[in-house]
């Protein structure tokens, strides 16, 4: 029980409503244009999910093998610091994630392309793949990009980019350029719970040689940096809306802004990183509620 317990606690549940977000953007706008398929949906959200699940195996391995997990770290125990899952027991883990969530991916993909379009097959298939690598690589191996400060950056792409252009190319078979815009705020706010993160861990991080982009920059710049992320997200989608929308309904999603503001004025005025700890699930569960806002504002 105490093991069952410790996978649960490393794949991260509390993150889950995150990595779905891009994806329920795009369904809000594919139904907004008539191309809503449920298959599809359904099969991207499983893979999406599956690979924040590989995320989180891997993070969790690749910090507890470095070291970086330690006595400084100001957020939960992970499973493998507490001991009571071991190195080689977590990397079956993830290479059984990376198989589960491979096989995913190929179902998604020949639901929405069929076996007519073959290019469109194997761009997809090769971008699962680079998803799958993204994910272990942020924290595993020598060369992990988490700790040269470029996680926001695969963060903005693949929560932000991928998963609402590329979701809904799925839907539709094309794209419109001010997909970029949801996309963007997605991608940003993404960031911006990394950011959180980050910024949290900056001391013990700095200790171990996690040369985050919190690190790199430094408190001060870091904190301009978030308030960039925050509102840069509201002013994108301020702008889809704008460009796309005349019904009010369709607006629903400014709700979302009021815990974003809230959250900002937070940020302003902390003194201590430990207590930015419980601002990434507000930030997580915001975005959450911006993607489910738009949703039903589309289905009104």
């Amino acid at each position: 029980m105490q093991k069952l317990k410790a996978w649960f606690s490393a794949a991260r549940l509390r993150t889950l409503p995150l990595s779905i977000s891009g994806i329920l953007v795009a369904t809000a706008i594919a139904i907004d244009n008539g191309y809503y398929n449920g298959m599809i949906c359904t099969l991207a959200l499983a893979t999406t999910l599956g690979l924040q699940v590989l995320s989180n195996f891997a993070n969790d391995y690749g910090d507890g093998v470095k070291g970086t997990d330690n006595e400084d770290r100001v957020g939960p125990q992970r499973a493998l610091q507490s001991g009571v899952i071991a190195p080689k027991e977590m990397l079956r883990g993830i290479v059984l994630t990376s198989i589960i969530t491979l096989g995913l991916a190929v179902m998604l993909i020949y639901t929405a392309f069929g076996s007519d379009n073959f290019v469109y097959s194997l761009f997809f298939f090769v971008l699962g793949l680079f998803a799958i690598a993204a994910a272990i690589k942020y924290t595993v191996g020598n060369s992990a990009y988490g700790y040269r400060g470029l996680g926001d950056v695969f963060v903005f792409i693949f929560f932000g980019m991928v998963s609402v252009v590329g979701c809904y190319f799925l839907y539709s078979k094309y794209i419109y350029w001010q997909l970029l815009f949801p996309a963007s705020a997605v991608g940003m706010l993404s960031s911006a719970v990394l950011n959180l993160n980050n910024m949290r861990d900056q001391e013990s991080d700095a200790k171990v040689g996690k040369n985050t982009l919190v690190v790199k920059l430094g408190n001060e710049k870091a904190r301009k940096y978030h308030f960039l992320l925050l509102f840069g997200s509201m002013f994108t989608m301020l702008l889809y809306a704008g460009l796309t929308y005349q019904q009010p309904q369709k607006l629903l999603f400014l709700i979302a802004f009021i815990p974003i503001v809230l959250h900002a004025q937070k940020v302003k005025t902390n003194k201590d990183p430990k207590k930015l700890d419980p601002e990434l699930k507000k930030v997580a569960l915001t975005t959450f509620l911006l993607a489910i806002l738009l949703l039903i504002g589309v289905i009104l």
